[in-house]
């Protein structure tokens, strides 16, 4: 089975939580590319990559030069030590990646005992996450 999320949606959700936008574009396969308004910049941009998913883990890198790659580290260092919500599901690895614990988030560790998540993938206008029902 496969659920579809536009680029639209994402973006849309994102700027309804956090009051700011947040374009997102394909990269590749299992590359999507980010941009952010920076005050007194123009925009900065960031490719996020899906690199493995370990059962509920999905482990995930980022590049955008070393400087982007630093601002981003310590951003998501600070959220953790923030512990604001989500910050237990994030774990910091070496080498600009990340480990998200899907199966630990309070709201989708429960989905995860009813599915099988296979593979997230990306095409020009669409996230497609794809997974099968437990029996």
């Amino acid at each position: 089975m496969q659920l579809k999320l536009s680029y639209t949606e994402i973006e849309s959700f994102v700027e309804s939580k956090t009051n700011r936008e947040l374009p997102i574009s394909y990269g590749g396969p299992h590359t999507l590319h980010l941009s952010y308004k920076v005050p007194l910049m123009s925009s900065v941009g960031l490719d996020i990559n899906v690199d493995r998913i370990l059962g509920t883990d999905l482990i995930l890198s980022y590049s955008g030069g070393a400087g982007i790659e630093f601002m981003v580290r310590t951003a998501l260092k600070q959220f953790q030590s923030q512990n604001q919500p989500g910050s237990e599901i994030l774990e910091i690895l070496d080498g600009s990646r990340l480990l998200i614990a899907l199966g630990k988030s309070e709201n989708l560790g429960p989905l995860f005992d009813r599915i099988d998540l296979q593979d997230i993938h990306f095409d020009e206008q669409s996230v497609m996450i794809d997974f099968t029902p437990k029996p």
